[in-house]
């Protein structure tokens, strides 16, 4: 019988996840898995307990929790990939605050759809990014994306208020017109191209959606072995208003300050100024000056809905 790891994470969701956890081993017992559940006690440590299923042999190990729990249960599975081990399976419970990553691959956010996909079983190869750079020299692996400039301050802001959901990053982000309206000048080198320009953010994009409802790249996909990029140009303080709407909407595409493009490897460089950076919520800095962000093409299986594209 195949054994499941669930990694919960107590404060996900501002505690939501953890008022859940009945719920969770109810509903594994229903479907007679064989699992077991440890909740994590420190920043990382699910990235450790992840690394450790591994070596233990567990062949699916679940996050329970949002975007921080899902990278952290996703980088200690990357990390026993690259230690040679084999890799378990990777299943997501969405009982978090944003979870984007989980929307982007395909994974309902409703609790009793994300336990009985678990139970079934389907599952694909998807796409994972790493970024090199900041305050994370070793790299650090995401799953969803890459925000620069202002969404990485929206999610920094976001982080310290009381608000979840995406009434949180919507505050957060009227928040951050205010002080965050004079860009840096980036240079992005890209596969095809290099862009120099003062950008008001840089969004990598490997799900679609940011800060639970920003549709930062619409258009990207998960499995199909190339990064979305949406860079938007530095516009006077007011337009921000508008910018903001529009993508939530998805709209902003056709924005002439929008540029959205396609690469597989990425090079962010600050020529003046210096980038907030986050990957999947995680801080990758608050000062970057140069960036590295690489995609590894099938690098990871998880449980996902097969029946519609992701």
């Amino acid at each position: 019988m195949s054994r499941y790891k669930i990694i919960l994470n107590p404060i996900a969701g501002k505690g939501y996840a953890l008022k859940n956890r009945s719920k969770i081993e109810d509903l594994f017992s229903q479907y007679q898995l064989d699992y077991d559940i440890v909740l994590t006690e420190f920043p990382e440590h699910a990235t450790e307990l992840a690394r450790l299923a591994a070596q233990d042999g567990y062949d699916f190990v679940v996050a329970a929790g949002g975007d921080g729990t899902a990278n952290e249960v996703l980088n200690g599975l990357m990390q026993a990939r690259a230690a040679g081990l084999p890799v378990p399976v990777l299943g997501i419970i969405p009982v978090g605050r944003g979870n984007d990553f989980a929307f982007g691959v395909n994974i309902p956010a409703n609790l009793d759809e994300a336990c009985a996909l678990i139970a079934s079983l389907p599952r694909k190869w998807i796409d994972i990014g790493k970024i090199t750079g900041g305050d994370q020299e070793r790299g650090l692996y995401f799953g969803n994306g890459v925000g620069i400039g202002f969404d990485a301050m929206v999610g920094f802001i976001a982080a310290k208020m009381k608000l979840s959901g995406m009434l949180s990053y919507l505050v957060a982000a009227i928040k951050t017109i205010f002080i965050y309206y004079k860009s840096p000048l980036i240079q992005v080198t890209l596969d095809h191209e290099s862009l120099t320009v003062p950008a008001l953010l840089v969004s990598i994009m490997n799900g679609q959606r940011m800060g639970g409802g920003f549709m930062m790249v619409p258009s990207a996909k998960p499995d199909d072995g190339i990064f979305g990029l949406n860079i938007v140009r530095e516009v006077p303080q007011m337009a921000m208003f508008g910018l903001i709407v529009k993508i939530m909407k998805g709209t902003h595409i056709t924005d002439p300050a929008v540029v959205m493009t396609q690469s597989k490897n990425i090079r962010v460089t600050a020529l003046k100024g210096s980038m907030p950076c986050h990957a999947d919520g995680v801080t990758v800095c608050e000062e970057g000056k140069d960036l590295m962000i690489e995609i590894i093409p099938r690098g990871l299986e998880i449980i996902t809905r097969l029946n519609e594209s992701c």
